[in-house]
């Protein structure tokens, strides 16, 4: 995934120790979702990026300072962004583990 550097996320001015910009962050957090969304062809997903989807709502969540319907709605945003993340690391052991037994009976010499 190109980062574009264009974007207004890396033009905004950053915010003193310990300080928080929830514009910004919701503003990446949107980007990142449809970065996702224009990914979502690629079998299972891009687990790392739903993961990181996941932390930037649950990290708005928490924002004592953010409107009380926004705090909601990253609240259970964040939890199913995280079934997500469970759902597609299913998805992607099991596919492992397939693969890991088709290399297996495609190396063992067949007996007849």
């Amino acid at each position: 995934m190109a980062i574009d550097r264009s974007n207004p996320i890396f033009l905004a001015p950053p915010q003193g120790p310990g300080g928080h910009n929830p514009e910004l962050m919701l503003s990446a957090v949107l980007h990142l979702m449809s970065h996702y969304t224009a990914s979502a062809d690629a079998p299972g997903g891009c687990v790392k990026l739903a993961s990181v989807i996941e932390r930037h709502l649950k990290a708005l969540a928490g924002l004592p300072d953010l409107a009380p319907v926004l705090s909601a709605t990253c609240q259970q945003l964040s939890e199913q962004w995280a079934t997500v993340v469970e759902r597609n690391m299913h998805e992607q052991e099991k596919s492992n583990f397939l693969s890991r037994i088709m290399a297996r009976a495609r190396s063992t010499p067949a007996t007849a």
